[in-house]
């Protein structure tokens, strides 16, 4: 099972993000635990710069953009 993190406070783009996310794992069939991140204590612990940001596994994959879905799929398929 993959850990799926969102980084943010909750924005817009967090959002869309975590959609677009759920989405790609739903289409791929694979089983993913999804978890957002608000605290800035928690989010510091990643080498992010901006919000939003993705992180599969412990791995800090995308941050301060949002990916498109063939770019998570990519991760997720690592």
């Amino acid at each position: 099972m993959k850990n799926i993190k969102i980084l943010g406070s909750g924005c817009a783009n967090c959002k869309r993000l975590e959609a677009m996310a759920r989405k790609v794992v739903g289409d791929l069939g694979i089983e993913a635990e999804f978890e957002k991140v608000t605290d800035y204590a928690e989010i510091m612990k990643y080498p992010i710069l901006s919000t939003p940001g993705l992180v599969i596994n412990e791995k800090l994959v995308s941050a301060g953009r949002i990916p498109t879905e063939e770019q998570i799929e990519t991760w997720l398929k690592e």
